[in-house]
């Protein structure tokens, strides 16, 4: 099963990265593997420290703001208890974990990983129709530019009426924030 969390890692300078993942999860999380593009900052920070913290979050903000780098300011962290590595406050649950593999064979490369601490911050508070919107819209947003225009206005569409219907502030915001992204992509592109 893929569950949808943030990805805290640090590169060799210790300078911190938050980004929103799909990692592959067996059972209670009792492994992991991240298949992050090649490209990202995520992928670089892994190959070099091997080492990194998946978190479980009910913020949909945060995902919406992270799906487009918008990264400021830095959500508030804490040191990890095993590994160099960061632990969002504001999460529900938490994976720190360690990279033993890794494929490059295709563009998103797969580092299954073990865990080797874990904790609870919070109850996770759970996720209404408007906060699965807002998710779908936010890793809509990360492949905006590998998608024809007309579809992903079209899922934009399609997930606005949930998150008007049943979101709160902060849904409508994130989801705002998503789709004033994907029309200034949509604008800039020839």
């Amino acid at each position: 099963m893929i569950v949808e969390g943030i990805v805290t890692s640090l590169d060799t300078q210790a300078r911190l990265n938050v980004a929103p993942m799909g990692a592959v999860v067996e059972g209670d999380f009792e492994s992991l593997c991240l298949r992050p593009f090649q490209s990202s900052g995520t992928f670089r920070n892994l190959m070099e420290t091997r080492c990194g913290v998946f978190h479980v979050v009910d913020t949909v903000d945060l995902l919406a703001r992270t799906a487009i780098g918008r990264q400021d300011p830095l959500p508030p962290t804490r040191c990890a208890t095993t590994v160099s590595g960061r632990i969002l406050e504001n999460c529900c649950r938490w994976f720190e974990f360690r990279i033993h593999d890794c494929d490059l064979t295709d563009e998103r490369a797969t580092m299954p990983a073990q865990i080797v601490a874990r904790g609870s911050v919070r109850p996770f508070l759970g996720f209404n129709r408007a906060r699965h919107a807002v998710l779908e819209a936010a890793i809509l947003a990360t492949r905006v530019h590998l998608l024809p225009e007309a579809q992903w206005r079209y899922r934009m569409a399609f997930l606005k009426p949930a998150v008007e219907k049943t979101g709160g502030p902060a849904e409508k915001e994130a989801f705002a924030l998503l789709e004033n992204h994907m029309t200034a992509f949509g604008q800039k592109s020839p």
